[in-house]
Parts: C-alpha cells; sequence; structure tokens
C-alpha cells in the first residue's frame, strides 16, 4: 500500500511536469468528455483525493475553491499536496490500520471497506481520470506524454 501511495504522488508529479509548461489555451481547451478540459479533470483528481483522505483518515472534508477560481499553478500545487499527504497518512499506517473498516454514508452509496480498499479506489480513480487527461491532450495536440503505468514506476524506482 505505500509503494502504491507512493507511485500516487510520482504519477501526479510526472503530469503536473508535463502539463506545467504547456499553454493555457491547451489546458482550458473544451473537449467532449466526462470533464471537458484538462484543468477540469486535475482538479477533479484533487477533489476526489481530498474526499478520499477525509475518509481514510477519518477526519472533515475540507472546502476549497470552484476550479474556475483556480490558476493552473493553484490546481497543480493542490493536487501534489493533496497527494503527499495521502502518501505520508499511508505510510503512517500499520498492517493492521490498512485492514480497518470505515463506513462510508453519502448520497451516492453506502458502504463499509477496509482503508486499503479505500486506497485501491482513490488511485484507481487519478488513473481512469488520467488517462482521459492524455486523451484530451492528443485532442487539442499535446502528444508528448511519458510513460506513467505501475509497472514502469516500479522498474523505473528499482534501477535508481
Amino acid at each position: 500500500m505505500s509503494n502504491y501511495a507512493d507511485y500516487n504522488l510520482w504519477v501526479n508529479q510526472q503530469f503536473v511536469n508535463w502539463l506545467s509548461p504547456k499553454s493555457a489555451e491547451l489546458l482550458y481547451a473544451e473537449v467532449p468528455s466526462s470533464f471537458s478540459t484538462i484543468m477540469k479533470t486535475l482538479d477533479h483528481i484533487w477533489s476526489t483525493e481530498e474526499y478520499w483522505f477525509s475518509v481514510i483518515s477519518e477526519s472533515s472534508l475540507t472546502e476549497k475553491k470552484a476550479e474556475s477560481d483556480l490558476s493552473k499553478e493553484e490546481i497543480f500545487a493542490g493536487l501534489l499536496n493533496s497527494s503527499t499527504k495521502l502518501k505520508h497518512l499511508i505510510n503512517s499506517l500499520s498492517e493492521e490500520d490498512l485492514m480497518k473498516e470505515v463506513k462510508i454514508v453519502n448520497p451516492w452509496f453506502e458502504c463499509e471497506l477496509p482503508i486499503s480498499e479505500y486506497l485501491i479506489q482513490v488511485i484507481n480513480h487519478g488513473t481512469y481520470h488520467r488517462g482521459q487527461i492524455v486523451t484530451i491532450g492528443r485532442n487539442v495536440g499535446i502528444t508528448d506524454a511519458s510513460n506513467t503505468d505501475y509497472n514502469f514506476y516500479n522498474v523505473v524506482k528499482a534501477n535508481q
């Protein structure tokens, strides 16, 4: 679980490094997708990480500004901060902590699963939307995304 949380931070850093030099015109270009721009999608990943962090840490969800009120730098920083918090939290938990079941009741679903399952959920969710970002990027002319697969991360990490 710690490696998976570390990967999540690494992959989000890769995306920030990749997208930071891109023009606002490209990052805010509208395309048909579940979130219509790269920046809206990154903001959604960040917001969702914040939600799952509150579940895993059993703390209150902190309010954040709407995407439309944030600069691209604020969204990049917010996403990386969220991923860093998640990484540190997961790395601090024992195996017993990771198996602790936490009940969720919200308007969309109700469940009670181990914290480790929620970690898999949040990172899998980010992976899904990062794939959408790559596709949105291709649609607006950004074709230089790097390999961010989990296995690639493990190989790179092993060779450092």
